[in-house]
């Protein structure tokens, strides 16, 4: 038992004794909303298992020419990433697979998530879905989508008279 964790089943009776009665209502209707969730008081108490389904940070941005997708994917091989575009439907899917080195009966903390992974983007109606380009550099994968000449700005110059 380490230092200070003596007390916390007392510390959580006492909180669950003078909290809200509606925020227990909550915290039960929410077991079942996430999988796995019935397996939750058999964790301790700040772990999640590292085999669900993750979702990968992106960042959106457009400029002039072009609509950039960035994509965090750490500790992923460029094999095992996939860039497809079908109906008008971005869709990325890879894996992060856990090392095979380490058994994982030798980890005392899994914190990150493993497994597959999923995302679909619509495309606007102004992308051009024949030039789209997909770069993968330390672990960073970066789609570009050029958007066609007809959505791109335009400068029209005012004459004075």
């Amino acid at each position: 038992m380490t230092p200070g964790n003596f007390l916390t089943p007392t510390k959580n009776l006492m909180n669950l004794m003078t909290m809200d009665p509606f925020r227990l209502l909550n915290r039960q209707s929410r077991l079942f909303d996430e999988p796995f969730a019935m397996l939750r008081p058999f964790l301790p108490a700040e772990e999640t298992l590292p085999y669900t389904a993750w979702t990968p940070p992106v960042d959106i941005y457009e400029t002039d020419k072009e609509l950039v997708l960035k994509m965090e994917l750490p500790e992923i091989t460029k094999e095992n990433v996939h860039v497809t575009v079908e109906n008008n439907v971005l869709t990325i899917r890879g894996e992060r697979k856990l090392e095979e080195k380490v058994d994982r009966e030798n980890y005392h903390r899994m914190e990150r998530t493993y497994g597959e992974f999923l995302r679909s983007f619509t495309l606007p109606p102004f992308v051009d879905g024949q030039k789209i380009m997909a770069d993968f550099k330390d672990g960073i994968l970066k789609v570009t989508l050029p958007k066609t000449e007809a959505a791109r700005p335009k400068q029209i110059e005012v004459k004075i008279k």
